[in-house]
């Protein structure tokens, strides 16, 4: 596996080197030190992402529909990103704004994606 990095750029315009292979080795080893706060917000964002999209695909598949279907989104989705910071990580939920906060990181983009997985996979599935 290659060392991939890229930069992001920090607010006062200094290019700051990232190093994917890291972030990504810690975002899946429990108990993980994350110096920076932004790179463990970044884990959240798009681990929901792909939790959205994960569980459009298998709502589609089931199929399940209405109001049920986005009721479980919502549990399922805040309930394993919650086990997952506080349970997996055993991160200080003070230091990122509290629990509620992490617990929205991203929601909203990963309801988007799950909407439309959801709609394709369901409209394919089970429509002539």
């Amino acid at each position: 596996m290659s060392n991939q990095k890229s930069t992001k750029t920090e607010r006062n315009g200094v290019a700051k080197p990232i190093n994917v292979s890291s972030i990504w080795a810690r975002a899946v080893t429990a108990n993980s030190k994350w110096d920076d706060k932004e790179e463990f917000l970044d884990v959240i964002y798009w681990g929901r992402q792909l939790l959205g999209v994960i569980v459009g695909v298998i709502w589609g598949l089931i199929p399940l529909k209405g109001f049920i279907a986005l009721l479980l989104f919502v549990l399922v989705n805040a309930g394993i990103i919650y086990i997952y910071f506080s349970s997996f990580q055993c991160i200080d939920e003070e230091e990122y704004g509290g629990a509620w906060e992490l617990t929205k990181e991203g929601f909203m983009t990963s309801f988007a994606g799950f909407l439309v997985t959801w709609i394709i996979i369901y409209s394919g599935m089970h429509f002539d």
